[in-house]
């Protein structure tokens, strides 16, 4: 693969008049993406960074391109971010200038920014494609979500992005004739990196439904889109819809690929979904500060509950709570997930302590708990702050028994967390949304308990209304603790 990050763009003469992106009626070829992007690239030249005003638009894809091309860092920002992040992020990240579509409104700090409107009118004379910078350029500076703090803004470098979506493209048989559809944000690594850059990596086309329906990912797979990316609350909606509505199960069972990440997608909605359209969902595993680490194969075993099998490139190992390798063979052991390759960022900006503290002898810490399965497919269990439940002496994954509780006919949906306990160490408590009736927190016990060990039964059930979710439908156990 070409050296460069973007190379359809620095090379138009192959792709120049096929459709790059397309944002409901606003499309651009690849030939008039290189054109704008390099007329915004030329009044980067020499910046160290930028903020980007990511809304799900066409003219974000620009200016993240834009600055890809001139080798400035991008940072992007979520258009619903609150005062005290916003501020924290322009404080830390000292962002040279900000891109935004024309007319939109900026907040607080970034309003003050020096400020770039990024149209998607080709200038008259297009400039010269830059030159591409060295592997170890920033190209993007994601601010994590700060469960623990304020949010810390990982670096990542350009050859994180290379090495990966190559190594996604050869496991997904990914290629450019693919036409890729989703509804994402494009202020995070999976709608943003895997979403836009991954398209114009490999030269083919991007379909991006803005705010995510059913229907318009439905309409998009009965066209010639081939590839769907979302996430499992999405999944969970597509599985509902298709149900009821034949014509949608049939657009969906079309698509030569569906990828569900940023959270596990519990066994149920696998089921469904397979029932429903025909087609099995592959599931991947990432982090922000380490891009894609495994992923289940386009011709591999879609085995529910598994993330697959480590990308090209990429080592994992899991240790134990004193750091030592846990063997291969050893199935039955939960161990936290260890990574390295050149898909690793580069630490996290102004926070040398923090980046020393996630490495472990050249490894990075993931803090999310796995087995593996005989044949090396890897099983998340769950994160160690949150989902590793330590109850009578045992080590107890939350993933596992939410997707027991999820096989009751009564539950919509469930998250499973641990609370002290002077007994146990720490008691199972599970969090409950009801479908139609609700069923007894008795029922819901004993049903845990003929179907896993009796550690793992819940010792308490309450019921909500939903679940707490963030922007990408990651539940907040953290919300439901305090």
């Amino acid at each position: 693969m070409t050296t460069h990050l973007l190379p359809d763009l620095a090379d138009v003469s192959r792709r120049g008049d096929r459709v790059a992106l397309r944002f409901g009626d606003t499309a651009l070829t690849y030939r008039e993406l290189a054109a704008v992007a390099a007329g915004t690239a030329s009044r980067l030249a020499g910046l160290r960074r930028v903020a980007v005003w990511a809304t799900p638009t066409a003219e974000t894809c620009a200016a993240v391109v834009a600055a890809l091309a001139a080798g400035v860092a991008v940072v992007p920002i979520n258009p619903k971010i609150g005062k005290r992040e916003m501020s924290h992020i322009v404080g830390d990240a000292e962002p040279d200038r900000v891109l935004a579509a024309p007319g939109a409104e900026l907040p607080g700090e970034l309003a003050g920014l020096p400020r770039i409107d990024v149209t998607l009118t080709p200038p008259a004379q297009p400039g010269p494609w830059p030159a591409e910078p060295p592997a170890s350029t920033p190209a993007f500076i994601v601010y994590t979500s700060g469960t623990t703090g304020p949010p810390k803004g990982v670096v990542l470098p350009r050859r994180a992005l290379t090495s990966n979506l190559d190594a996604l493209a050869e496991v997904w048989e990914w290629t450019a004739d693919d036409v890729l559809v989703h509804g994402l944000p494009l202020f995070h690594v999976h709608g943003l990196i895997l979403g836009v850059v991954g398209p114009l990596r490999r030269g083919c086309t991007l379909h991006h439904v803005g705010k995510f329906s059913t229907e318009a990912v439905a309409a998009e797979l009965a066209g010639d889109a081939t590839m769907l990316f979302g996430v499992p609350t999405m999944y969970h909606r597509l599985a509902e819809d298709c149900a009821a509505d034949r014509e949608m199960a049939e657009a969906i069972g079309r698509a030569r690929l569906l990828v569900s990440g940023s959270a596990a997608l519990p066994a149920t909605e696998h089921q469904r979904i397979e029932q429903l359209t025909g087609q099995r969902v592959i599931e991947r595993y990432g982090m922000t500060e380490t891009l894609m680490n495994c992923s289940v194969r386009f011709s591999g075993d879609r085995r529910p509950g598994t993330v697959g099998l480590p990308l090209p490139g990429v080592d994992l190992r899991l240790v134990d709570d004193d750091g030592n390798p846990i063997p291969e063979q050893d199935t039955d052991a939960v161990g936290e997930i260890e990574v390295r390759g050149p898909n690793l960022f580069l630490g996290y900006l102004n926070r040398p302590d923090a980046t020393a503290e996630a490495m472990h002898d050249g490894w990075f810490r993931t803090g999310d708990m796995a087995r593996r399965d005989p044949d090396g497919y890897v099983r998340i269990v769950g994160r160690r702050a949150t989902d590793l439940i330590k109850s009578g002496g045992y080590k107890i994954g939350a993933g596992e028994i939410e997707n027991v509780l999820l096989d009751h006919p009564q539950v919509a949906e469930v998250a499973v967390t641990g609370e002290p306990d002077p007994d146990l160490g720490e008691r199972i408590v599970a969090w409950v949304v009801a479908r139609d009736e609700r069923p007894s927190a008795d029922e819901l016990i004993a049903h845990v308990a003929e179907q896993l060990a009796a550690h793992k039964r819940p010792r308490e059930v309450r019921f909500l209304s939903a679940l707490p979710r963030n922007d990408m439908g990651k539940v907040m156990k953290r919300a439901l603790r305090a």
